[in-house]
């Protein structure tokens, strides 16, 4: 893992990451969900699913293009002071604990700022933090899409000023080839406790 560079930003207030509790659903209490005892809690209702958007390079590309192995998906912004870079260096200090477990996941980042994070700057961004790391970018079509679809809260606050600042949830989603979102970790697990969490899903797959 990298070390990421920390962007400063002079502007008044500070980025919201939201953390708001989440509600188990009561079918995933069942007996037949093989992944409950890898579960410290569950969202209701239906997360994640398709979509397009931007890669690096600039090509459209799909979530069965980019979620080919386990994932560690992140929704933020390169802009972001503190919150997007500690979680993403964490999620790459997961995926090279994993790693030396035997397991290969691979971290990848969601822009909720694409007029700013170009594929070309997302790109530019992940590689400070893992090599293995994804950025997506895309229209604001195609982010706004993605971001509902895993029930991700975003605000971009005074956008014609130079330095905005984006307010947004802070989760971090655990997705599988064939099986799609699986769980859900908050900013205060550890790269310890999100490797363990994430071997488990991965040795019941």
């Amino acid at each position: 893992m990298k070390t990421a560079p920390i962007v400063a930003i002079a502007a008044a207030g500070g980025l919201i990451a939201l953390s708001a509790g989440m509600w188990v659903a009561t079918q995933w209490g069942r007996g037949d969900d093989r992944f409950a005892q890898c579960r410290a809690g569950a969202v209701a209702g239906d997360i994640g699913g398709p979509f397009e958007l931007l890669n690096a390079a600039g090509e459209t590309v799909s979530d069965a293009d980019v979620i080919t192995e386990p994932t560690l998906l992140y929704f933020g912004y390169t802009f972001c002071p503190d919150v997007c870079p500690m979680d993403n260096a964490r999620n790459a200090e997961a995926t090279d604990l994993l790693a030396e477990a035997g397991y290969s996941v691979t971290p990848a980042m969601i822009t909720l700022d694409p007029a700013r994070d170009t594929p070309e700057v997302m790109g530019d961004y992940v590689t400070n933090f893992h090599d293995k790391m994804i950025g997506l970018s895309g229209t604001p079509e195609q982010v706004d899409a993605a971001a509902k679809a895993y029930r991700v809260y975003y605000k971009i606050n005074d956008p014609d000023e130079e330095f905005y600042l984006v307010d947004h949830s802070a989760f971090t989603y655990l997705v599988l080839p064939g099986e799609g979102f699986v769980d859900y970790v908050r900013r205060d697990v550890t790269p310890e406790q999100l490797s363990e969490r994430a071997a488990c899903f991965i040795d019941h797959m």
